[in-house]
């Protein structure tokens, strides 16, 4: 059985909860306290030499890191990663996207709001991330109006990529309600078979 060292409220972490619940494969998941320091033990380092979660343990001595290599690994020869040549490069796009152009302004705001609870200390830093967040909000939205999912016009790890921290935006103070196109996508995401919500334990 795998085992998934993991933060529970962290986006990058339920990305792969869920597609681990989606394709029904069943997981240990071990908690590890980001904020006490325990990613950064000896130990764990041992396991991943960057010192973060998440971190999948495939068997007795092998981890993968990073979240979106985890989705591509758990998602290969399935409906959640096309075959076509093109269509997984465009998976790829998005999932370069969001890990370049989505996560470091929106994930980043949101830890330090609701995560730290440190909006007034984070207060500059806050600010300077808004105009890159809200640009990244743009593009999907755009992207959205003329398509129903982000990659091969099927849900895939582009969009559980993208959804793990779009959906909680408004946590790092990103309001969506200028973005319908993305809040009809989070309603189809979540309609999706064996979703689960980001503090929901694998099924």
């Amino acid at each position: 059985m795998y085992r998934l060292y993991q933060m529970q409220d962290s986006g990058n972490c339920y990305k792969v909860r869920l597609l681990l619940n989606q394709l029904q494969i069943p997981c240990e998941c071990i908690e590890i306290d980001i904020l006490s320091g325990e990613s950064r033990t000896d130990t764990f380092l041992e396991k991943n030499s960057n010192g973060r979660v998440p971190t999948l343990q495939l068997d007795e001595q092998t981890y993968l890191p990073e979240s979106n290599a985890i989705l591509w690994y758990l998602a290969e020869e399935t409906p959640f990663l096309p075959q076509d040549k093109l269509a997984r490069a465009r998976v790829l796009q998005w999932m370069f996207f969001e890990q370049y152009s989505h996560e470091p302004f929106i994930a980043t705001s949101r830890f330090w709001i609701s995560i730290l609870q440190q909006e007034d200390n984070f207060a500059d830093q806050i600010a300077a991330k808004r105009s890159g967040g809200e640009a990244a909000l743009g593009v999907m939205n755009r992207h959205l109006q003329d398509n129903d999912y982000f990659a091969a016009n099927q849900y895939t790890i582009a969009d559980i990529a993208l959804y793990a921290y779009t959906h909680v935006a408004e946590e790092g103070n990103f309001q969506l309600a200028p973005y319908p196109a993305i809040t009809t996508w989070l309603t189809r995401v979540q309609s999706q078979s064996w979703h689960i919500g980001l503090l929901d334990p694998i099924a």
